[in-house]
């Protein structure tokens, strides 16, 4: 006596096919997501930079010249000995320095060229946390973004 039994399910070869078309597309998404993330930390350094210039700015104004290398960044929150109008609330609204998207300190550096004019630096290590690597972000690639739109 033969049984008549219905078959229900999947067979292997119908389950293979789904598992490789999710993994398909689990790779195509996950490399833009990634991709997206990269971005997104290079454009958030680049407001951070942006708005630490700006404090650099103001401080400037208030006490007649850029903090010295010496201090820092750091003279944007705490006043340094010896400094003269400083602004009581200091110059960024946290009253803290923040760390770049990828949790290491930004770099102040001041330089004085042999005409005796200055000019600083704000700069973060980038994604790789070494200085003087080509991942770097610096205060002038915003000068370059914005001739690029």
């Amino acid at each position: 006596m033969k049984r008549n039994r219905k078959r229900s399910g999947f067979t292997l070869v119908e389950l293979m096919v789904v598992i490789v078309i999710i993994g398909l597309l689990a790779g195509l998404v996950g490399t833009n997501v990634i991709k997206n993330i990269k971005k997104a930390r290079i454009t958030a350094a680049k407001a951070q930079i942006k708005t630490l210039e700006q404090a650099v700015l103001d401080y400037y104004m208030d006490v007649g010249q850029y903090p010295d290398n010496s201090v820092g960044l750091e003279a944007l929150v705490e006043q340094p000995s010896g400094v003269e109008n400083w602004d009581k609330d200091g110059y960024l609204a946290e009253r803290t320095i923040p760390k770049d998207p990828w949790h290491n300190d930004y770099i102040y550096y001041l330089e004085t060229t042999a005409e005796g004019s200055t000019k600083y630096y704000v700069y973060s290590m980038g994604p790789d946390g070494k200085d003087g690597t080509d991942d770097d972000v610096y205060s002038t690639d915003l000068e370059e973004d914005e001739e690029a739109l």
